[in-house]
């Protein structure tokens, strides 16, 4: 009874042409561009790699020597493991969920001062200087993120005008111009979730927890963090699955011992030419990505639904 009532409410509010253009543009999205894709990638993956004219005949049977080289190496035996790969795996998520946690940490603030600002002239133009450099291509971003963290670059000069440094350091090898390169990348999907929801916080609840002596600490960890959980566990989903799935900044902010798991599936896909290979790596990606994410959820103690709000 729930479903039909659910459906005609929302005809209701959108009339039956627009109603029916909307939950037909879902579902071509969800299942052309998502689904079907991702089903396809999923038959590749347990497929071998054949030439394009045994596809299909006796050889092409479904198999795990695509994911078993993923943990023990193109010799496939047990005991001696896929050191490289691994690591390269293991370092991508956590390098991820150090970048989560660096832009979490850098957005709330700014996320709490925006939601819990008046509003006017001074609100408005915040938000177009944090938007406007977006306009710019995230390739463009990566290499202008190059250019100041090089050798040469701005720090790089600055650092050596005022004396701290004698040599220019390298930021590239460091790995420090990639986690900054990728913080900045998805800083907006952190900052406008927790804004939106800490925008609909009572400000009396903040005021009312102040008269009672209650310190701006206890205030965050009580009132503040607790209402914007939803807003938190969104921009965390987006920053880290992004952050793990990235190419472009890797490859052009990465140092060369900063090797980034995609890049290993683009390598398959498109040098090795080994679709099914390239298929394993990024289905095992996704699912690591998926069940992080679905732990950040439980800590977070939110559903979809509320996340969706």
């Amino acid at each position: 009874m729930k479903k039909p009532a659910l459906f005609s409410e929302f005809y209701k509010r959108n009339g039956t042409v627009l109603g029916t253009s909307l939950l037909l543009l879902v579902g071509f999205w969800v299942v052309v561009l998502i689904i079907l894709p991702q089903l396809s990638m999923l038959d590749f993956s347990f497929r071998p790699n054949l030439p394009p004219p045994e596809m299909g005949g006796p050889k092409d049977v479904y198999t795990l020597a695509n994911y078993k080289h993923l943990i023990f190496g193109a010799q496939g035996a047990e005991g001696t493991y896929n050191v490289v790969d691994l690591s390269v795996f293991v370092r991508t998520i956590i390098a991820a969920i150090l970048v989560t946690i660096l832009d979490l940490i850098l957005c709330y603030p700014l996320a709490y001062y925006l939601g819990q600002s008046k509003g006017g002239g001074k609100l408005r133009i915040l938000i177009v200087l944090l938007i406007i450099p977006y306009w710019i291509n995230e390739i463009l971003r990566a290499f202008a993120f190059r250019i100041i963290f090089g050798e040469s670059g701005l720090i790089n000069e600055m650092m050596l005008l005022v004396g701290l440094i004698d040599n220019p350091f390298d930021f590239i090898r460091q790995d420090i111009a990639l986690f900054a390169g990728l913080g900045y990348a998805y800083i907006l999907l952190m900052i406008f979730p927790m804004y939106n929801v800490i925008e609909s916080l009572d400000r009396n609840q903040i005021e009312a927890a102040r008269d009672m002596g209650a310190s701006w600490v206890r205030i965050h960890r009580r009132i503040v963090i607790p209402h914007a959980k939803p807003g938190i566990a969104s921009g965390c989903t987006m920053v880290f699955m992004l952050s793990a799935g990235a190419l472009a900044a890797p490859q052009i902010l990465g140092g060369p011992s900063s090797l980034w798991f995609t890049q290993i599936i683009y390598q398959w896909f498109n040098e090795g030419g080994n679709w099914p290979q390239g298929s394993a790596y990024a289905i095992v990606l996704l699912l690591t990505c998926i069940i992080i994410v679905l732990a950040i959820m439980r800590l977070f103690k939110v559903n979809m639904g509320d996340i969706g709000k």
